[in-house]
């Protein structure tokens, strides 16, 4: 039985790459498509009417007519949504809502998950990561196993009698077709527990004598129900082989792996283990890594969702100039703007990415517009920061379990400069030549950095602080943010986080 489920999901899967070829071949046909039969499909609802849909014939008119907008900016009509009108943003009722208050804002934004986003983005981008992965391995026995899912940990609420909410990872499991739960791991009851600690001990009981062949997750949150299972069984080698001896790929998403890298090698020291990227939010999902050699990842331009690339001179602009696909450049930083089949229109979703190739066209997340440090012109951004990280690890034989920066204002006789709070899971041989190779790796592959830091005028070498293990986490826990779906937010431009966690590193020695 298992092997004839194999061989059938395998064939369904496979059929789904002369869909991926399709789009590879004709990218800007498809996207042209898919923004006609957005403004079609939407032209009768509140938004449509009041912005023109109807009279839309290609992509300028729709830049002309629709204002590049934010959650807030958006709002207006998502409350109307919310409480359950119909034919607001996109046709019908939308009856579930994607809850996400992000790393930065407090406040809980909800974000509309229609039916038609549920099928045509989230779940057929589940079905393509697989079939890329089947398409590179064919000698798979992905499904002889099953797939262990780490996500968030909220549950289903209900926002009144017709709405229901959840972190994405809830929604999705709350939609899941019944032949999806055949082969996933822990039990639904198990994956939708609020209690995030109380959720990993569920998990590690649940999970610890299946075969699993398969793990998606963010990496922080994988390696803190590793670190369980490694308690509950004893395996003092930490050897996640001897758990699960089929294991072949993982699947990672939400921040940098380059960090984690080197660590999961370690714990999971087999040759032809696959590591898959893809870049998925409550707002859609937008790229899978594509190939097994390189690390960035092709754009899915197959969603229902229209993209537009908005250069980084022009954020913060009151008509701000977008790029279409056809016009952007390798190597330049933009911030992602969507309109989609959840109805979102012309949003600004507040990530930053950058093409690696544009035949076909990939990209790398390369940050948060809200996460960055330019105190002083030095325009540090994430994916910096983690590849200094990843090589300063390398160099020093260390493993960073979690990191945040921020700057060190001037003040009078002092220069300003970047100070960093550091979890390890295995310390650096010597921490000064960590911070040395960190900061070497700032100034090679940011020439901004490297100019502010040239003879130690504007900016000094950074200052690095060891938190003890749990840190990063019990300040997750104390700002009510445990879950698969909560990070720690890398950089930031004002010293909020650092302070906060300054402070209870005090309180952890007093």
């Amino acid at each position: 039985m298992i092997l004839l489920l194999h061989k059938v999901a395998s064939w369904f899967l496979k059929r789904r790459m002369d869909h991926v070829e399709a789009f590879v071949k004709a990218p800007e046909e498809t996207q042209s498509r898919v923004l006609q039969e957005l403004t079609q499909t939407a032209a009768g609802t509140i938004f449509g009417r009041d912005h023109g849909f109807r009279d839309i014939r290609h992509e300028g008119d729709f830049r002309n007519k629709v204002p590049v907008s934010t959650y807030e900016q958006l709002y207006a009509y998502t409350e109307k949504a919310l409480t359950g009108e119909a034919d607001v943003l996109w046709p019908g009722k939308v009856e579930w809502f994607a809850k996400s208050s992000g790393t930065t804002n407090d406040r809980s934004k909800f974000i509309p998950i229609t039916a038609d986003s549920l099928e045509a983005c989230h779940f057929r981008a589940g079905q393509d990561m697989l079939a890329i992965y089947l398409h590179n391995q064919p000698e798979s026995k992905l499904f002889s196993g099953k797939s262990l899912s780490i996500g968030g940990s909220h549950t289903v609420n209900r926002l009144n009698e017709f709405s229901r909410c959840g972190d994405l990872s809830a929604v999705l499991m709350a939609n899941l077709p019944i032949f999806y739960e055949l082969r996933r791991t822990p039990s639904r009851e198990v994956a939708l527990m609020a209690e995030w600690e109380q959720k990993i001990e569920a998990m590690a009981r649940e999970v610890r004598q299946e075969d699993i062949t398969a793990i998606a997750g963010v990496p922080t949150w994988t390696l803190v129900l590793l670190d369980r299972l490694f308690e509950m069984t004893g395996n003092t080698q930490r050897n996640v082989l001897e758990l699960w001896p089929n294991l072949e790929l993982y699947v990672h998403g939400g921040v940098s792996f380059e960090p984690y890298r080197e660590q999961f090698r370690k714990l999971i020291p087999r040759g032809d283990m696959t590591y898959l990227d893809c870049y998925n939010a409550s707002e859609g999902f937008f790229a899978v890594q594509d190939t097994l050699q390189g690390r960035e990842m092709l754009l899915m331009l197959d969603y229902g969702i229209f993209y537009e690339f908005l250069p980084m001179d022009q954020i913060g602009e009151p008509y701000p100039k977008t790029c279409l696909l056809h016009e952007v450049v390798l190597g330049q930083q933009y911030a992602l703007v969507i309109s989609t089949n959840g109805g979102l229109w012309r949003y600004f979703i507040g990530d930053t990415v950058v093409f690696t190739s544009l035949k076909p066209y990939r990209i790398r997340v390369s940050g948060r517009t809200k996460h960055f440090i330019n105190a002083f012109g030095e325009e540090l951004v994430v994916e910096n920061a983690d590849t200094a990280i990843a090589a300063a690890s390398r160099a020093t034989g260390a493993q960073v379990a979690d990191y945040t920066a921020a700057p060190i204002y001037f003040e009078e006789g002092k220069r300003g400069g970047h100070e960093w709070i550091l979890e390890f899971d295995q310390e650096p041989d010597n921490l000064d030549t960590f911070a040395h190779v960190l900061d070497a790796t700032l100034r090679e592959v940011n020439s901004d950095y490297d100019a502010k830091r040239a003879g130690d005028i504007a900016l000094g070498k950074p200052t690095l602080w060891v938190a003890p293990r749990g840190t990063f986490y019990l300040w997750l826990k104390n700002r009510g943010k445990l879950g698969g779906q909560n990070k720690v937010p890398r950089l930031a431009n004002n010293r909020e986080y650092l302070d906060s966690l300054l402070a209870l590193l005090a309180d952890q020695k007093a």
